[in-house]
């Protein structure tokens, strides 16, 4: 079968999966196409849910309608040119238009294959659908925030943790079927990896999601500081919410750490999908750091690691891969500011 990225027109994968593709890139061919045609059919789920002109009952039903045909529920077509044209980027509204090509390629995968990147979207879509229901009315005058530890954990288990899952299922079918692996921890491990990068974006994007009034930041351990969720709104408000908002940055670094472990057992061999692991969380790690200096409710001053820096991280990766001592200690910055997790 043809890979995902070159089945579809317009080298669409690379212009849709922003960071995502230079992972995408470096991964061997045996699990690129499964892994490519997952991402580009979890990014058009969504798109769907980020078309905020659309009613949101409006992308619930489109929602169901893709996730019914991605489980192969149902054959009716899907036209999605309507919410095709809401979109502010040309590459997601030709992701839309394109849907029914994406799940084509989803039927030409073997049946493992399939079953695998079925149920990590079935995971994926639940936790796009519950966002939608979640903050439905939504807006920085009315916020709604997410209310325990437990909700926050749920969500980036849906939309991330689970993909950790997906990656290490497909990559043992595939590229070390037989290598001698604790498959449970690798699996947990894999879970904490997704988690870990999934709560770097929503420790990094506080200050947008407040003002499309959403708030990830739980109601339960803000009222702990004396703080509700609309004060947020106030950058001055920082130094308030700084002994929370460092202690959710210390356990998405106890997250990436978790998922350095994971990358340093896979097998030696496996040197693409250990690249491909490593290069996320060491963007993810600097990311952490700029974070801590910063502050995250400053609107104007989004906080992100500078292109020049992620070449570096990247050249390093590769030339330190030779040296197994070296590599290990490409995450040790991390480690160094590492702090005993604030939060249970």
């Amino acid at each position: 079968m043809a890979h995902a990225s070159e089945a579809l027109p317009g080298g669409l994968l690379k212009e849709v999966s922003r960071s995502f593709y230079l992972t995408l890139r470096v991964l061997p061919g045996a699990i690129r196409s499964p892994i490519g045609l997952a991402y580009l059919l979890a990014r058009t789920t969504d798109t769907i849910a980020d078309t905020e002109l659309v009613a949101v009952e409006q992308r619930l039903e489109a929602l169901r309608q893709l996730r019914a045909r991605i489980q192969d529920q149902s054959t009716t077509k899907l036209e999605f040119g309507g919410l095709a044209r809401h979109q502010g980027s040309r590459a997601e509204g030709i992701l839309l238009e394109q849907c029914e090509a994406s799940l084509a390629l989803l039927r030409s995968l073997p049946p493992a294959d399939q079953q695998l990147v079925r149920a990590v979207l079935d995971t994926i879509t639940s936790g796009q659908e519950l966002d939608l229901r979640r903050f439905a009315g939504a807006s920085a005058t009315a916020l709604i925030a997410l209310n325990t530890d437990a909700e926050l954990d749920d969500y980036t288990y849906r939309v991330a943790g689970c993909v950790g899952e997906f990656w290490t299922r497909m990559c043992r079918a595939h590229l070390f079927p037989r290598a001698a692996v604790d498959d449970a921890r690798l699996l947990a491990q894999g879970v904490r990896f997704g988690k870990g990068l999934q709560l770097v974006n929503i420790l990094r994007d506080v200050a947008a999601d407040l003002r499309q009034g959403r708030c990830y930041l739980p109601a339960e351990r803000l009222a702990e500081l004396g703080l509700k969720p609309a004060e947020l709104l106030q950058p001055a408000n920082e130094p308030r919410l700084r002994p929370l908002y460092h202690g959710y940055l210390d356990r998405a670094e106890a997250h990436l750490l978790a998922g350095w472990d994971y990358t340093n057992t896979l097998p030696f061999r496996c040197v693409r999908v250990r690249l491909a692991c490593a290069w996320p969380i060491l963007i993810g790690c600097e990311t952490l750091q700029l974070l801590r200096a910063g502050n995250p409710l400053d609107p104007a001053k989004r906080l992100k690691v500078s292109r020049g820096r992620v070449r570096g991280l990247l050249l390093r990766s590769v030339l330190l891969y030779p040296f197994p001592a070296a590599w290990k200690k490409l995450a040790a910055a991390g480690k160094a500011v590492a702090r005993p997790a604030a939060l249970p």
